[in-house]
């Protein structure tokens, strides 16, 4: 079977007497590109700070890579091969593709100087190796100069050269044209290609259903459905099956898809 990056078990997250994560178990295995679905307030953005680190569980196990782990936090996450992209991508776009890439983890030479021609060939590697194929641009470019799929590039550009072998992305084709969309998908089929995992966390559930291999679906912290791909005809066949279990109120535990 192929490994498990990461683990949930029964993992909770509450703020006062709301459980934003319910009970989550769920895996993610190396290689492929998850799907995470759900209406505002079904606890995506919690859970994506959970497996970033950024909140420690109330309660439930995390295993990486078959090993539990304590003490969960976001140095843990990193250091684990788990990165985030959000939705805003935290881009300096005034700044070029080389500096938003090491920015904060600069490679540096054995004087402690920033060694700026590493940091520009290996930005140049990233792109070509996660298909930028203009030669408009180059690692010197600013962002300022790229499109909305681009920029999402060199954000997981960012995130691959860090070791990821996880990369969270959240909401990565909001406001994209198709052709950007598009794009941003080929950067995903390269990660993927290279052994690394996605978790693809969307409101458009067409954009999720081109791109992901499995499915799974919150509900009030709940997930109320897993699916792979194969077992799912189509996007609409996908959204009906949400909507049939959230109104029945079961859960995946209980109706088989």
């Amino acid at each position: 079977m192929s490994e498990n990056i990461i683990e949930l078990k029964n993992v909770v997250k509450s703020f006062g007497n709301v459980n934003a994560v319910d009970g989550i178990s769920m895996t993610i295995k190396r290689g492929e590109v998850v799907g995470l679905i759900g209406d505002n307030g079904a606890g995506k953005s919690t859970l994506i700070k959970v497996l970033s680190g950024v909140h420690k569980p109330d309660g439930g196990e995390i295993y990486l890579r078959g090993q539990r782990v304590n003490n969960w936090n976001s140095a843990r996450s990193r250091l684990s091969g788990i990165e985030t992209v959000y939705q805003d991508r935290a881009l300096a776009v005034q700044q070029s593709i080389t500096r938003n890439i090491f920015m904060g983890r600069e490679i540096v030479n054995r004087f402690g100087f920033v060694d700026t021609s590493k940091q520009y060939q290996e930005a140049n590697r990233l792109m070509r190796e996660i298909g930028f194929t203009s030669k408009v641009f180059d690692p010197d470019s600013p962002v300022a100069t790229l499109s909305g799929g681009e920029r999402q590039g060199v954000a997981i550009a960012r995130a691959l050269y860090f070791d990821a072998d996880l990369i969270i992305l959240d909401e990565p084709t909001t406001a994209l044209s198709l052709t950007e969309t598009n794009k941003v998908f080929s950067f995903i089929e390269n990660v993927k290609a290279r052994g690394r995992s996605i978790l693809f966390i969307g409101h458009n559930i067409y954009h999720v259903y081109d791109i992901a291999e499995r499915f799974i679906v919150l509900d009030r912290g709940r997930v109320i459905l897993t699916l792979d791909k194969k077992d799912t005809p189509s996007a609409e066949y996908l959204i009906e099956t949400m909507h049939d279990i959230a109104r029945s109120g079961h859960t995946t535990s209980e109706v088989k898809a």
